[in-house]
């Protein structure tokens, strides 16, 4: 029988997917210039990461904090501050009129240097294996919120996020 712990580490693999394939994507179509699939894939991005982002910030770094400690919150937390602000950039180059070398090799930087979380952070499913079923409902119910309400990443980030985002270098 598949435990509360097992659902959500269905949805949390399934969700990273998402993201890792459409980091993928937008890498290529930067590289080839095609800016109807970078504008698509950008929107995708932060359509999907809003709600996930949003969820972990909310409910889940902080149940992982008795089994990580602060430290390790604070860097998962940092981690998403870079990754808004690369997203920020990310939209940023996509909206240039042309896209440069330096455009496309910037946008490819940012979208790798994101990839790194992606896989780091699905592993956390493990730890959350060792959280009670009260505090992995919680999690998942704060899923649904997040995703009721549907905010993209960028509106997210502005509008209810209190953290400032770190602008990429």
């Amino acid at each position: 029988m598949a435990t509360l712990a097992d659902r959500f580490t269905q949805i949390f693999r399934e969700e990273h997917r998402v993201v890792r394939d459409a980091l993928l994507d937008l890498i290529r179509a930067f590289q080839n210039r095609d800016r109807g699939s970078i504008r698509a894939l950008l929107e995708q991005i932060a359509k999907c990461t809003g709600p996930h982002f949003r969820y972990e910030e909310e409910s889940l770094y902080p149940s992982l904090r008795e089994i990580f400690g602060d430290d390790y919150v604070e860097k998962l937390l940092g981690d998403h501050d870079a990754a808004i602000g690369a997203a920020r950039k990310l939209v940023e180059l996509a909206g240039r009129p042309s896209l440069e070398d330096e455009d496309v090799s910037l946008a490819v930087r940012l979208a790798r240097g994101i990839l790194p979380h992606v896989s780091d952070c699905d592993g956390l499913s493990i730890m959350v294996e060792r959280l009670s079923g009260q505090k992995v409902q919680a999690i998942l119910d704060t899923r649904d919120r997040s995703l009721q309400q549907g905010l993209d990443l960028l509106k997210w980030a502005a509008e209810v996020r209190t953290r400032p985002a770190v602008a990429p270098v």
